[in-house]
């Protein structure tokens, strides 16, 4: 018997054995181009958006990669929306005519958000996480098992947000169109349809110096209430309320029933105090409660006299021409004093609590470097690290407090007010930190003049408050008097300083100085022009994105543009965020216009765009639903221009101003204007 052995890699191949192994057949399938899947993205969302279907019960196809076999950057893929007419706020259409109708619109609402130029926020994600707080629904058709772990999300404020078929453009606008194929794309629906479902053919028209694909970022910065918008079944885009209203007549006057409600929006109570705005201000009502006095023609004719018919300034500040500052205290008096040549100065100040100011920090110094050329006139601008400290401090076992935190924003935002173009030689800014020695001579006698009742009657301070915030008002209240800075505005002695003082500021601060002027008698001589008083002129707030109550706040990142935001982000808040005072549909727009009042776009361009005739227009416009700034998109889009140039240059500033130059400013020095 022979024995067996095992063939070695050197015996002869065995019959039927050729020697050569079989190769697998690889498939290589060509990525997909960055254009196609920013025209799918957009595409996808436009139709839900016109539509009103939900993102959690829309099921959306693969989409099939027909760039491959036609050489253009095309795509193919369905929605599936229910059964009959749709599981969505539009009954989809049966009809030719109707399906006539729905392709028009889409196209039209498909231009007008590339035009925009909207951003495409991507995002890497774990594939359990994204499910988990968004839903199957940012999936392709639902496929979980066959969905790569971690995923690729984007999102389009208002539109969209799904996983992609590769990396997309960063904006909307980095293709040219989307071109439908309305032979290969159609609208099955009906009473009797067993689905509801929208097929869409489509090509993207490329642009020749089309950027690279975006960056994923932080998913963080997705807002629960961006993605909630998404989860509705409720149209989202003009174009869909005009669809509807075309195809469902009955739809116009349910609109029309809702336009009130518009106009005049549920409102919450007022709230005013020296730290928190809240609801719809009455600023009437509020003057009427501060005791203040509105700005009138009179006294605005007097304030052009003294500063643009001196030749100081060209023209008076717009916040002046547009009734943003509104309302003041001895301004008539205060101006007699000047015209009788006495000497004035100006106090404004910051409380630090971010690393960077909002556009909304930005209204008062604004308006004070024009009062400071005006006037010709001294400057000091408090930095209240320390209040910020007794109100909002936090003190760790481990670690100590955190003052110096404070002391390190005063720093930061010392800059952004620097870069507002203050002259330096008649500008003296300080921290209390560091300056509150020189002025505690003044702090003691405005705390020996003040009661607690007095101090928790208007701040409204009961026994839980540490007694630093019981203090306080009068460190703020010590800058109001020219013996508080003896070498800054040569006043050492108090009984003989003469120099008035002028305030601007946001009309929430008044109380801090309705208590000042009621003790100023006790700090000054009887001949000074106030009898010791300051004297204040007060603006109105600078509206939040979200709607114009209240006032803009560093704490809400979505509420406020900051000055370190970059252009795309200026882009994407104003965009996704800023409060609409428009109509639901085109037709109503134009019949109606917008509410202005209410509208955040508008309200802005108030604030910033100087030129009165274009602001004129553009009210005259969107109000009525007529001409070229018809609509809330053209307004968005001159508010983005206005501001990303205004935040620019800011910046530019800015980023010239170092740590050592910022001392330069805090050191004490005289600052009084020299007679040439």
């Amino acid at each position: 018997m022979t024995k067996q052995t095992n063939q070695s890699s050197e015996d002869p191949p065995q019959e039927g054995d050729t020697g050569v192994e079989k190769k697998k057949r690889v498939v290589v399938t060509p990525p997909c181009p960055p254009s196609v899947s920013t025209g799918y993205l957009i595409l996808r969302g436009v139709v839900q958006s016109l539509v009103g279907a939900s993102m959690d019960e829309a099921v959306v196809s693969l989409m099939q990669p027909t760039f491959i076999k036609e050489k253009v950057p095309s795509g193919k893929f369905s929605i599936q929306l229910g059964k009959k007419l749709g599981s969505c706020e539009l009954n989809l259409p049966e009809t030719p005519e109707e399906c006539e109708r729905f392709w028009e619109a889409l196209q039209s609402a498909l231009e007008r958000v590339i035009s925009e130029n909207q951003p495409v926020n991507s995002f890497t994600i774990s594939k359990d996480t994204a499910i988990k707080e968004f839903g199957e629904g940012v999936l392709n058709a639902g496929i979980v098992k066959k969905t790569p772990d971690p995923l690729t999300l984007s999102h389009i404020a208002g539109h969209v947000l799904a996983v992609p078929p590769s990396l997309p453009f960063d904006t909307t606008g980095s293709i040219r169109g989307i071109v439908l194929d309305l032979e290969q794309s159609s609208v099955v629906a009906g009473k009797k349809a067993r689905k509801a479902e929208i097929t869409l053919k489509f090509t993207v028209e490329e642009r020749e110096d089309a950027p690279a694909p975006g960056t994923p970022g932080d998913v963080s910065t997705l807002s629960s209430e961006a993605i909630a918008t998404l989860r509705t079944n409720e149209i989202r885009i003009p174009e869909g309320r005009d669809l509807k209203a075309a195809l469902d007549p009955a739809f116009v006057e349910e609109e029309q029933s809702k336009v009130e409600a518009v106009d005049a929006p549920a409102r919450k109570e007022m709230k005013v105090t020296a730290w928190e705005v809240e609801g719809s201000i009455d600023y009437n009502k509020l003057v009427d409660q501060f005791g203040s006095t509105l700005i009138d023609d009179a006294l605005l004719k007097r304030i052009e006299a003294a500063t643009v018919g001196k030749g100081n300034v060209p023209r008076l500040h717009r916040f002046l021409r547009r009734g943003i500052f509104f309302s003041h205290r001895d301004m008539n008096a205060l101006l007699d004093c000047v015209e009788k040549g006495q000497p004035m100065y100006l106090y404004t100040g910051r409380g630090p609590s971010s690393s960077s100011m909002h556009l909304g920090h930005l209204v008062p110094f604004l308006f004070t470097k024009w009062l400071q050329d005006a006037f010709n006139a001294p400057l000091v601008i408090q930095m209240t690290d320390d209040e910020k400290f007794l109100f909002k401090g936090e003190y760790d076992p481990e670690t100590g407090d955190n003052l110096m935190h404070y002391a390190n924003l005063t720093m930061e935002n010392a800059r952004d007010i620097i870069a507002c173009g203050f002259d330096h030689k008649k500008t003296f800014l300080f921290s209390d930190l560091d300056y509150v020695g020189t002025m505690y001579p003044n702090i003691l006698r405005i705390c020996k003049a003040v009661t607690t009742n007095t101090v928790n009657g208007i701040f409204g301070f009961d026994g839980s408050a540490n007694i630093g915030k019981i203090a306080f008002p009068a460190i703020q209240a010590a800058p109001s008097f020219a013996s508080s800075f003896p070498v800054v505005l040569d006043s050492p002695v108090p009984r003989e300083a003469k120099a008035l003082c002028l305030i601007p500021c946001a009309i929430d601060q008044d109380p801090y100085f309705r208590m000042t002027r009621d003790v100023a008698h006790k700090i000054v001589g009887k001949d000074h022009g106030l009898g010791g008083k300051p004297a204040l002129i007060h603006s109105k707030f600078f509206p939040p994105l979200q709607g114009a109550e209240g006032k803009m706040s560093s704490s809400d990142e979505n509420s406020a543009i900051f000055l370190t935001d970059t252009p795309e982000q200026i882009e994407r808040k104003i965009k996704a965020h800023a409060f609409s005072g428009g109509q639901e549909t085109k037709k109503l727009q134009e019949e109606l216009g917008a509410n202005l009042e209410v509208d955040v776009s508008y309200q802005w361009l108030r604030f910033f765009m100087e030129d009165d005739e274009e602001l004129e227009r553009i009210g005259k416009e969107y109000g009525s639903g007529s001409g070229e700034y018809w609509s809330t998109g053209k307004v968005k889009g001159r508010l983005i221009e206005v501001l990303k140039e205004l935040v620019a240059e800011h910046q530019e500033r800015r980023a010239r101003i170092t740590d050592e130059e910022v001392r330069k400013w805090m050191e004490q020095r005289s600052i009084l204007v020299k007679e040439e």
